[in-house]
């Protein structure tokens, strides 16, 4: 998932459809979230990138840095000031559906059904040239391109999927970036995983004005598992302060770039994920301890929300160079609680 400094947003999760996964190195769901950014000023822009590139050169390969291949095909949703958009994926064929108002999920399935704005050009004729679909009555890319008999790891997916529509129903009219925050660390609802050996990795919510005189703000956590990390505000600005305490560490020798790939590992985590794990490992050891950790961490998520907030309603006016600094500032104050 990310942002661009126009307000487009882009996040994907896997799937497995119908389509069989390749093992050969294509464009991952990664790359495609990343080129999208690099080339999109606004969210159908974005898409148009990602339906480009996914027809020209398909996607596939091991999204996973291990010896055994771990492939699959990918959702995305995307957003900017005005529109929003989910795109869903077969192999090289895909269908996007725009939404037009309220709220929208999506959990490791397929989840367009007849209500298509969008599709590639040859999407009908493979189905029906695959038997999946007999070309009468209504077309929904959901039912036609899902697998009949869906993969043990998929079934979570529809409980996490129903969960979440299901919380963004009951918030309806009324979102907030904190609800968003909530709904990302509900773990009854399997939305937020720490268990069976997977955890959650880094969040992210996004709060875009529609009006342009205001700034888009960005919550990241960099770290994993929400429901114990801190959402930091980032704004993109002229002279952006770096931070490199979330950058991940480059290697000469690194095995990604060596083929064949990944015979060896290397340390990818950066300084705040690392002093992260070894909070939540203190959490895990000393329960009283690590609530107080975790309140304090809150408290610190909330001091930055009330200043966000503060600002898009135009109560205070922060001057660019402290909204240059505000993502450095925030990460900088977390690691000091870790020490």
């Amino acid at each position: 998932m990310g942002a661009n400094e126009h307000g487009v947003c882009v996040g994907n999760e896997g799937i497995w459809t119908r389509e069989p996964v390749g093992e050969d190195e294509a464009l991952l769901g990664m790359d495609l979230v990343r080129l999208g950014l690099e080339r999109g000023s606004s969210a159908r822009e974005a898409l148009e990138v990602i339906t480009a590139l996914l027809e020209r050169h398909g996607q596939g390969g091991s999204c996973k840095e291990e010896p055994v291949p771990f492939v699959y095909h990918n959702t995305f949703l995307l957003a900017d000031r005005h529109e929003a958009w989910v795109l869903e994926t077969a192999g090289r064929y895909w269908a996007a559906q725009r939404i037009r108002e309220g709220g929208r999920n999506i959990s490791n399935q397929l989840s367009i059904g007849t209500d298509i704005t969008a599709e590639h050009e040859g999407l009908r004729q493979r189905a029906r040239s695959q038997g999946w679909w007999s070309g009468a009555g209504e077309f929904s890319f959901a039912e036609v391109f899902s697998l009949e008999q869906q993969p043990p790891h998929m079934e979570a997916a529809k409980s996490r999927y129903r969960a979440g529509k299901e919380l963004l129903r009951q918030h309806a009219g009324h979102i907030t970036a904190e609800t968003l925050m909530a709904i990302l660390r509900d773990k009854d609802s399997g939305i937020c995983v720490d268990s069976e050996g997977f955890r959650t990795a880094g969040s992210m919510v996004s709060v875009l004005p529609r009006d342009p005189a205001l700034p888009c703000v960005h919550f990241f956590t960099a770290t994993p598992d929400p429901s114990r990390s801190v959402f930091k505000p980032f704004v993109f600005v002229p002279g952006l302060k770096p931070a490199p305490q979330v950058s991940s560490p480059t290697f000469s020798d690194d095995p990604a770039k060596k083929v064949p790939r990944f015979q060896s590992t290397v340390d990818r985590r950066h300084e705040l994920y690392r002093r992260h794990q070894a909070a939540l490992q203190l959490m895990e050891r000393d329960q009283e301890q690590g609530q107080e950790l975790l309140r304090t961490l809150r408290e610190l998520e909330k001091q930055g929300l009330e200043a966000v907030n503060a600002m898009l309603e135009g109560k205070v006016a922060p001057r660019p160079e402290e909204l240059a600094e505000l993502f450095f500032d925030c990460v900088d104050a977390e690691l000091k609680f870790y020490k």
